[in-house]
C-alpha cells in the first residue's frame, strides 16, 4: 500500500520520547538496586519495565512493517537488532576480558562460562544450570546482569516468527489476538505462582540440600532462581507489551474516540507511576541471606509491575497526554536513549570496585562508579552504537586504516584482546567464589559412596588411602571457613573447607582425613557446619561417628548469618556437649557480633583488606591456645 494512505499512516511508529523517559526510570531503578539493595529494595523491577516496553515496541514495529510492505523481512529485522545490541555488548565483553586478564587473573576460570553465555545470549540458562542465582554473593561476577539481555534477545529471535504466522493467519483480528496475549501473560503469572517454592530454600542445591530445588538429569536446579531467570517464566512482561501493541497503536488511537482522553490517561499514568514507585520501594527479592524469596513477587508482583507499566505506556504514547512530555524531558530522554549502555557498563564497574556481588556500596563508591560509567556509556553511544546502527560500519572500518598510526593502534587493540582471550581460555581450572560448587562436579568418594566427596578441597595432598603423618590441628568447614583458608594454614591449622560442603561432606571429610592419617592420635579437630541449610542431631551423630577414638579435642563452631535456619542450627550445635561431653564449642555466633561481615551476615570476604578473615582465624587460634596471626 503506498505511503500516505490511511493504513500506511496508521502503521507508522513515531518517535515516542515518553518511552525513553520510562526507560530512564527503569534503568536508574536497576542501578540503584544493584548498588545497594537497602536504598531501593525493588529496583530490580526496572527489568520488568524494560520487558514490557520491548514487547510493545517490537510488536508495534512488526505490525507496521507488515501493513506498509505486505510482509515482514525477518533478515532485515534481525540485522537491525544485531546492529543495535551486539556491538556494544561485544565491546563490553572485550573490556572485561582485558581487565580480568590484566588485573584479576584469579577470576579467569570461573568467568569463562559467563563469557560464553554472553556471546551467545544464553546467560540466563547458563546461570540457572550452574546455580548462579541472581542474588547470590561470594563471587566476582561481572557479567551476571546479561541474563536479562539474553531473555530479550531470545524474544527478538523467536517472536518475529510467531508474528509472521499470526499476521498471515489472523489479518484483521489483531485486537482479538492482543486480548488473548494479555491472557497468556496472566496464565504465565499463574504458572509462576504455582511453581514458586515458599519458605526457606537451599542456598546451594545438591543431593544433600535440595529444599526448593528440582533434580533434572542428575543436576539440582533452584526453582525460584529458574522462575526469576527463565525465558518462559519471564515472558509475561513481554507478552503484556506485545498484546497491548495490538490494542494500542499510537497513530490509530489519536484518530479514534480516545483522542480526547489525554487527561484521563494522565491520571491513569499517575496511578501507574505511584504504583511502580511503591513496588520498587517495597518489593524486596529475598531475605534471610537469599534463603527466603518474596512470595508476593512470584504470586502477582511481576504481573502488577507490568500493568503499572502499561498505564504509563498508554499515556506516554498518546499525543495529547501530558505524560509523554513530562517523561520525555531532556534529562530523562538522555538517560533513556543511553539506557542500554548504562545497563551494560554499570554492573561490571560495580563489581570491579567491590570485587563481589551483593556487597552494599557506599554513596562515594557509587559516585566513583558513575564517573566511569557515564563517560563510557556516552562513548559507546556516540562512537559504537549509533554509527553501527545507522549503517556507518564500513566508514568506521576504513577510518582505521587511513594512516600507519591508526593501523598500528588497531593492531595493538587486536593483539591485546587476543592475549586476554588466550589468558581466559588457557587458565588452569580452579574454583573461586560462590559459583565454584556449581562448577565443581560432585565426585565419588574414593573410600565411600554414601555422600559427596571433598577430594578436591584446598589442602588435599592425595586422593588415595596412603597413610600420611597425623596433623596436630585440622579444621573442616564450609565457605565461611574457606574464606580464611590462607590465615588458617598460616596459623598452623590444616584446613579442608569448601563452599556448600554440608554435614554429609563434613562427615566424608573427617572420614577421608582419618583414613589418610591426617587425623590421627591426638589430632585436635575444628568443625564448622550449618551455613547452607538446616542440620539435625542425627547428622552431628554421623560426623562424630567418624572421629577416631584416639583423636584429641573436638571443637564445633556455631554459625552466624541472616539465613532462616541459623538460629535453629546454633541450638543444635550448642546442645552437642550435652550428648558428647568431651566436645567443646567455639561460639563464632557471639564472637562475630559487631564484626563487619558481608551483607548476608555470614561470609568474611567482603570489604577491603583481610581484617575479618584474620579476626575469624584468631578466634579459632585463641580457643586452641595457639599464637594469633
Amino acid at each position: 500500500m503506498p505511503q500516505g494512505t490511511t493504513a500506511a499512516t496508521l502503521s507508522r511508529v513515531p518517535y515516542l520520547p515518553g518511552l525513553d523517559g520510562l526507560r530512564a526510570i527503569a534503568v536508574v531503578g536497576v542501578m540503584i538496586y544493584h548498588a545497594n539493595h537497602d536504598w531501593l529494595p525493588g529496583g530490580y523491577l526496572g527489568v520488568e519495565v524494560f520487558f514490557v516496553i520491548s514487547g510493545y515496541l517490537i510488536t508495534l514495529l512488526l505490525i507496521g512493517e507488515q501493513e506498509r510492505t505486505g510482509r515482514v523481512d525477518l533478515a532485515q529485522f534481525w540485522t537491525r537488532r544485531f546492529r543495535r545490541l551486539l556491538p556494544a555488548l561485544y565491546v563490553l565483553l572485550a573490556l572485561v576480558a582485558v581487565y580480568i586478564a590484566a588485573f584479576y587473573s584469579i577470576a579467569r576460570e570461573e568467568t569463562r562460562g559467563d563469557f560464553m553465555g554472553g556471546i551467545f545470549y544464553v546467560s540466563n540458562w547458563y546461570q540457572i544450570i550452574v546455580g548462579q542465582g541472581y542474588g547470590s554473593s561470594e563471587a566476582f561476577v561481572p557479567l551476571r546482569h546479561l541474563w536479562s539481555l539474553a531473555v530479550e534477545e531470545q524474544f527478538y529471535l523467536l517472536w518475529p516468527l510467531v508474528m509472521v504466522f499470526l499476521l498471515r493467519r489472523s489479518r484483521g483480528r489483531l485486537p482479538s489476538i492482543g486480548a488473548k496475549l494479555l491472557l497468556v501473560s496472566v496464565a504465565i503469572a499463574l504458572v509462576v505462582a504455582a511453581l514458586f517454592q515458599s519458605g526457606p530454600v537451599a542456598l546451594s542445591c545438591n543431593a544433600e540440600f535440595h529444599a526448593g530445588c528440582w533434580s533434572v538429569g542428575g543436576k539440582y536446579i533452584n526453582v525460584n532462581d529458574m522462575l526469576y531467570l527463565g525465558s518462559f517464566s519471564r515472558a509475561g512482561g513481554l507478552m503484556l507489551g506485545a498484546g497491548f501493541a495490538m490494542l494500542w497503536r499510537p497513530m490509530a488511537v489519536i484518530r479514534g474516540p480516545l483522542r480526547q482522553k489525554g487527561r484521563f490517561l494522565d491520571l491513569l499514568a499517575l496511578g501507574g507511576l505511584v504504583l511502580l514507585v511503591y513496588l520498587m520501594g517495597t518489593m524486596y527479592l529475598s531475605k534471610a541471606s537469599g534463603s527466603i524469596y518474596n512470595p508476593w513477587l512470584f504470586r502477582g508482583g511481576f504481573l502488577i509491575t507490568g500493568v503499572a507499566t502499561l498505564l504509563l505506556v498508554a499515556a506516554a504514547t498518546h499525543q495529547l497526554a501530558v505524560t509523554g512530555q513530562l517523561l520525555g524531558n531532556p534529562l530523562f530522554r538522555w538517560i533513556g536513549t543511553r539506557s542500554y549502555g548504562l545497563y551494560l557498563y554499570h554492573w561490571p564497574i560495580y563489581q570491579i570496585i567491590r570485587k563481589q556481588a551483593s556487597v552494599q556500596m557506599s554513596v562515594a563508591q557509587v559516585i566513583a562508579a558513575m564517573l566511569i560509567a557515564l563517560p563510557l556509556t556516552e562513548i559507546s553511544y556516540r562512537f559504537i552504537e549509533t554509527p553501527i546502527r545507522t549503517g556507518q560500519f564500513r566508514q568506521m572500518r576504513r577510518s582505521l586504516t587511513r594512516s600507519g598510526a591508526q593501523v598500528l593502534a588497531s593492531f595493538s587493540v587486536v593483539a591485546l584482546l587476543g592475549t586476554a582471550v588466550y589468558s581466559l581460555v588457557s587458565a588452569d581450572p580452579h574454583c573461586v567464589g560462590s559459583v565454584r560448587c556449581s562448577l565443581v562436579n560432585e565426585t565419588t568418594d574414593p573410600v565411600t559412596t554414601d555422600g559427596p566427596s571433598d577430594t578436591t578441597l584446598p589442602g588435599d595432598t592425595t586422593t588415595t588411602t596412603i597413610k600420611l603423618p597425623p596433623k596436630q590441628y585440622v579444621a573442616i568447614g564450609e565457605s565461611v571457613m574457606e574464606g580464611a583458608y590462607v590465615y588458617m594454614e598460616t596459623g598452623g591449622i590444616s584446613t579442608f573447607a569448601k563452599e556448600g560442603l554440608g554435614p554429609e561432606g563434613v562427615k566424608n571429610s573427617v572420614k577421608n582425613r582419618r583414613n589418610e592419617g591426617v587425623i590421627g592420635t591426638g589430632t585436635q579437630i575444628v568443625i564448622q557446619v550449618g551455613h547452607n541449610a538446616q542440620i539435625s542431631q542425627a547428622q552431628i551423630d554421623a560426623i562424630m561417628a567418624e572421629v577416631p577414638a584416639d583423636a584429641g579435642q573436638v571443637w564445633f563452631m556455631t554459625v552466624h548469618g541472616d539465613a532462616a535456619w541459623v538460629a535453629g542450627n546454633n541450638a543444635v550445635i550448642r546442645a552437642i556437649p550435652l550428648k558428647y561431653p568431651a566436645v567443646k564449642l567455639i561460639d563464632w555466633d557471639t564472637e562475630s557480633a559487631g564484626t563487619k561481615l558481608c551483607s548476608d551476615g555470614m561470609h568474611l570476604t567482603c570489604g577491603k583488606g583481610d581484617a575479618t578473615k584474620i579476626f575469624y582465624t584468631n578466634v579459632i587460634l585463641k580457643a586452641l591456645g595457639l599464637p594469633t596471626v
